[in-house]
């Protein structure tokens, strides 16, 4: 049993990428880059979808600094690699994503969805070493960041012409995330605050994404405020989350030591 429970990952990984293969080029959806909130504040166009994310500034920003101090620590050092790679990713993002909406076309679009991809790349090779007996995690940060960058790479070589590109890897690194964490934690001996705590990231990041399809339709309803300004700010509380979760494992390591 123990056997299969540890194949789990693996076939889910191998099956979503015979999905996609078998599904065939995923395209972006039409008029994407024609976002709900138009307005102008402060002299900056697209004004809440441009300031909303520095969110991910913050708190990538603020889990470097609180985590930095205690990447020796036993709680922390196996998943240190990936989880660098996840804050420094998540903090860029801001940034990427700032510079992308304040004019939206796919040219600028590299540069908000490359540090996502980043993003879920560091936190598979962090929780990957945390739950595989043998795994390098630095090694694995390395190599999944490479993926991220032609999951990227590959949609804007093939978006020839525009809104033709291929999203099928970008998807998959975006994807698996959600999947796998939730299995390597539940096959291992992850503390069940840490699964809580992932938990409550995976729903608020799966929020966050419901909320950017729904953007023209939130912001008819709110409208204050667009579904993608609500994307940014529920996906910066998914990074809080596991900021919280992290910060915590010293010291309940050391309560109950």
């Amino acid at each position: 049993m123990k056997r299969l429970l540890a194949l789990l990952p693996a076939t889910a990984t191998l099956g979503a990428a015979a999905l996609l293969l078998l599904h065939g080029p995923v395209l972006q959806i039409p008029g994407y880059n024609d976002f709900a909130d138009h307005a102008t504040q402060l002299g900056i166009p697209h004004a809440r979808n441009v300031i909303s994310n520095f969110g991910f500034a913050i708190v990538g920003a603020w889990g470097l600094l609180r985590l930095w101090p205690r990447r020796f620590d036993p709680a922390l050092r196996r998943g240190w690699w990936g989880y660098a790679l996840f804050l420094a990713a998540v903090t860029l993002t801001a940034f990427g994503s700032a510079f992308y909406h304040l004019a939206p076309s796919n040219g600028r679009l590299v540069w908000d969805r490359l540090p996502i991809a980043l993003a879920c790349a560091g936190l598979l090779a962090a929780v990957r070493a945390e739950s595989r007996a043998g795994a390098d995690g630095r090694r694995d940060a390395v190599l999944l960041s490479l993926a991220a960058v032609v999951s990227v790479a590959w949609w804007r070589l093939t978006d020839t012409p525009p809104g033709s590109g291929d999203l099928r890897p970008y998807l998959l690194i975006q994807g698996l995330p959600l999947v796998l964490i939730p299995l390597w934690q539940w096959t291992s001996p992850a503390s069940r605050a840490d699964r809580m705590w992932f938990g409550l990231a995976i729903l608020l990041y799966v929020a966050a994404k419901v909320a950017e399809l729904q953007d023209q339709q939130l912001f008819a309803a709110l409208g204050c405020v667009s579904g993608h300004t609500l994307k940014h700010l529920l996906a910066s509380l998914a990074v809080a989350a596991i900021v919280i979760s992290l910060s915590r494992r010293p010291r309940r390591r050391l309560q109950t030591a």
